[in-house]
């Protein structure tokens, strides 16, 4: 009881002696003005944070929102991708890098020499994009895509069509073709069944047809361990998106030897080479066919075929008389550009990124300042309309309190109306001083362009 009454006591005394420095909380009547207050304040810092995000916004990070990154992840058509040209990358520490240069050349030269060449690391990356074919007009090029089966050590092959751009010169447009410009489905295929093991199934294109309409393309069917089985003339029609398997050739030319020379060719190891379109006559595919003995190989003949399969002929034993079109082109290594032109080239490239990145630079300040004159000025927009707000809401509370009824919203409209008309006349005092400014500063430009001409007059 005693601690009791000396702990009420203390708390007395310091009363006494601190009561009157402790500010005590002062509490306003009027909630709406603070309620008003604190949505403006909030919207302002809503504001805030938006230019900062539109700052942030100008280099995307991976800080965004499930709308943002739906909008961004959405996808793009991949045919309207911009490819620039490939170059060997300088490393920092060489001062040059032999820079290849190319070539254009005719595709199928000689006849019947375009062959795939597979890679080493074809086995271990399990596909490959092999040589292709660009048209006689260099609208569309033509490539096959080789896949391998590790299960079962076999290959298939899908032929690709890539339309090249236009506006573009023709280095230009090969340099740049992209198998994301290709077409998503494949003009040809060869049967991708792989539980025979070790086979192999390509499709190779041989050429074009001299419009460029049709494609001649070799199937090779084989083994690994036992070498090529059968070669497949086909030819692809753009016109009518049709291919046609030359079957009948084969056909042709079994029936030819064993009526002629009793010669059983299923019995025997033989098969053709598509050469290509015969020169006099686009509609007519030229193939040559040959035996394996075991030591030199046999000429069956050189024939052709219409491109559809519907006849068959003998040209000839000898490939002196047959003329075949080469019509394809295709792009090949011609050297190294020369050191000085490669020097001249990285300087003025130099040149052009540190401009690029001094104007990006500059675009980006401009950008940001922009962006913080917009949001200064819906600041400032904000506080202007707040600070009318409350100056109207003061002005309904004083009218309140000192009339009543209708008398209330006639002194309303009459100040508010003498608040707009003296607003009217700042303003109109304000504009005509802007044009006395303007008018001030257009006659000395006036002035000194005629003191600039009289100077001018004095010295011819």
């Amino acid at each position: 009881m005693i601690y009791a009454l000396l702990g009420i006591a203390a708390a007395f005394c310091a009363y006494i002696q601190w009561g009157d420095e402790i500010p005590l909380p002062s509490f306003d009547k009027d909630m709406t003005k603070k309620e008003a207050k604190y949505i403006h304040n909030v919207n302002k810092q809503e504001e805030k944070e938006k230019f900062k995000r539109a700052k942030l916004d100008r280099k995307p990070s991976g800080y965004m929102t499930v709308e943002e990154y739906e909008l961004l992840s959405a996808p793009k058509d991949r045919m309207t991708e911009e490819v620039d040209i490939p170059k060997i990358p300088t490393p920092a520490d060489m001062v040059y890098v032999p820079q290849p240069a190319y070539k254009i050349v005719r595709y199928n030269n000689p006849p019947g020499s375009p062959e795939i060449n597979l890679t080493k690391t074809f086995y271990e990356k399990r596909q490959q994009n092999a040589q292709g074919i660009v048209s006689p007009d260099f609208t569309k090029l033509v490539y096959p895509a080789v896949y391998y089966y590790p299960n079962s050590g076999s290959t298939a092959c899908d032929l690709f069509v890539i339309n090249l751009e236009d506006a573009k010169s023709n280095m230009d447009k090969i340099l740049t073709a992209n198998t994301i410009h290709r077409m998503s489905e494949p003009i040809l295929s060869t049967d991708k069944t792989n539980d025979n093991y070790y086979t192999f199934r390509t499709l190779t294109p041989v050429d074009f047809s001299t419009d460029g309409t049709k494609l001649l393309v070799k199937e090779k069917i084989g083994n690994t361990k036992d070498g090529i089985w059968q070669t497949m003339p086909v030819v692809y029609d753009f016109t009518t998106g049709v291919s046609y398997r030359l079957v009948e050739i084969r056909d042709a030319i079994i029936y030819y030897w064993k009526e002629n020379n009793g010669l059983n060719l299923d019995d025997k190891r033989w098969d053709v080479y598509p050469l290509g379109f015969a020169a006099d006559n686009p509609d007519w595919v030229i193939v040559n066919a040959v035996a394996y003995t075991g030591a030199a190989p046999v000429n069956l003949g050189t024939w052709k075929v219409s491109s559809k399969g519907e006849q068959s002929q003998l040209i000839t034993f000898t490939n002196s008389e047959v003329e075949v079109s080469m019509n394809g082109y295709k792009l090949v290594k011609d050297g190294i550009v020369s050191p000085s032109i490669t020097e001249k080239e990285e300087k003025q490239l130099k040149r052009i990124e540190k401009e690029a990145a001094k104007q990006k630079k500059k675009e980006d300040k401009a950008e940001v300042e922009a962006l913080e004159k917009s949001y200064k000025a819906k600041i400032k927009q904000m506080d202007e309309e707040f600070k009318e707000a409350q100056k109207d809401y003061n002005l309904r509370r004083k009218i309140q309190g000192s009339t009543s009824g209708d008398e209330i919203l006639i002194k309303y409209k009459e100040i508010k109306a003498e608040q707009e008309a003296k607003k009217q006349l700042q303003l109109e005092k304000q504009k005509a001083k802007e044009l006395k400014k303007l008018e001030k500063q257009r006659l000395k430009e006036e002035k000194q362009r005629q003191k600039e001409l009289e100077k001018q007059q004095s010295n011819n």
